[in-house]
């Protein structure tokens, strides 16, 4: 059902008042989901994206596999299929139909293990009472969890060739315990998938790390790496099964064993992550991963975040270095207890926040969905807060003047196709984003 056309009037003139004037509102009902990728007919693994949807249909556009042959179109039921139909065909373009689950870690940790590695060992041998805080772990101990470490990396990674459509079939496709390696590639999409946050088997302790020491892991659900031309699209990101809580504390610290769900790093470009849901996640969305990369990232990561979920993530929603990232129509909801920020500002960052919507709750300053790494200048507008506007910028810098920042980054986005009154986002994205509603 359209709105009325006086109700989208009176909406407008609202958000115009709230300080939307640089947010072109097009508020309508939500669009019919055939509405969401263009050409390949009624094929949704053939769908493309649209002309002008963010900073992947730049230079040239993202079709994926979408001009794939019927020899290069595979349907796989298992992990040992899936990296196989990644690997086949040479670089003609791909698809790659994802039916049910698969699962990178089915036999457990103990596939994974050298012979010799012994976690209670290792626990004893690296006890802060025995080892200390003042220098890493080293030894026999350590020298197996690094080999055993390695295996898992071997066996959980699927690296994405150039060309290339990935899509769940149906509403309950996915993969468990694997990452998917988008590196060194041109022109991928991934949609329909709900991924798990592989859990590392082997997580390394660092009793140097912060003035307690901290459990580090590896393994992202989804990394583009150097890569260009990138749709992620209706995907389901979260911890799944194994949430945090769920994990054991050793020597004071949590034993943690995830790290993101998604990193777009080292030179990736041109990137549009859309109708997205990110769930239950510490560390959840980098983009540029060091401040000492700007040899490769500078000029890059230019990334476009809309129509996501954010729902109860702790940070990192998204963390910019670098980049020029056009984030709107995102919809947040807060966690209550552990919250950190949404969106951090980082070294030489381009970052604007338009037309999002935040849920926050009791007790959370409103300042605190900002969170500034390095001066870098950000655009933020025309997003509100439990429905109503608030100017996020001068409440954070209101409310944390020691880490005040500056308005104004330097660019406006033109990339976008459809674009939402923020307050219908908590309804629309609840219904329509995540893996299951690609069409």
């Amino acid at each position: 059902m359209r709105i009325p056309a006086r109700r989208v009037r009176a909406l407008g003139r609202a958000a115009a008042l709230a300080g939307c004037t640089t947010l072109a509102l097009a508020l309508t009902a939500p669009a019919p989901a055939t509405a969401l990728g263009t050409g390949g007919g009624h094929d949704p693994a053939r769908r493309t994206l649209p002309a002008g949807d963010g900073w992947a249909s730049a230079d040239g556009g993202t079709t994926g596999g979408a001009a794939a042959d019927a020899t290069h179109v595979y349907t796989v039921t298992s992990w040992e299929e899936f990296r196989a139909a990644l690997a086949a065909g040479g670089d003609a373009p791909r698809i790659v139909r994802v039916v049910g689950t698969l699962d990178a870690t089915a036999d457990g940790c103990g596939a994974f293990e050298a012979p010799g590695y012994d976690f209670d060992r290792y626990l004893a041998d690296y006890d802060p009472a025995v080892w200390g805080r003042d220098k890493e772990v080293s030894g026999p101990q350590e020298e197996l969890r690094a080999a055993s470490a390695k295996n898992q990396d071997r066996a959980i990674k699927a690296f994405v060739p150039s060309r290339t459509t990935i899509i769940g079939v149906g509403r309950n496709a996915g993969i468990v315990g694997g990452s998917l390696q988008i590196k060194d590639a041109d022109d991928v999409i991934v949609r329909n998938l709900t991924l798990e946050s592989p859990l590392d088997c082997f997580p390394q302790w660092d009793p140097t790390d912060g003035p307690t020491g901290a459990w580090n892991s590896e393994y992202d659900a989804m990394v583009v790496y150097g890569s260009t031309h990138v749709w992620i699209d209706h995907n389901t990101f979260t911890d799944g099964r194994h949430p945090d809580s769920s994990l054991p504390r050793h020597y004071g610290e949590l034993y943690q064993r995830h790290d993101g769900l998604l990193d777009i790093v080292r030179g990736a470009d041109l990137v549009t992550a859309s109708w997205n849901v990110f769930a239950d996640h510490d560390k959840t969305l980098m983009i540029g991963n060091s401040d000492g990369a700007g040899a490769t990232d500078r000029g890059r990561l230019r990334v476009t975040l809309h129509h996501n979920l954010f729902d109860e993530v702790v940070e990192r929603a998204p963390r910019v270095r670098f980049g020029k990232v056009d984030a709107y129509n995102n919809h947040h909801v807060v966690p209550e207890r552990g919250y950190g920020y949404s969106w951090g500002v980082g070294a030489e960052s381009q970052l604007v926040a338009e037309g999002n919507s935040v849920r926050l709750p009791r007790g959370v300053p409103a300042g605190s969905v900002l969170k500034k790494w390095k001066e870098a200048p950000v655009t933020v507008a025309g997003n509100v807060v439990n429905g109503r506007p608030v100017d996020l910028l001068a409440v954070h810098n209101a409310q944390f003047p020691d880490e005040a920042l500056a308005s104004g980054a330097g660019w406006t986005p033109t990339l976008r196709t459809r674009v939402d009154d923020p307050r219908v986002l908590p309804w629309l994205l609840t219904h329509r984003a995540g893996a299951g509603r690609a069409r």
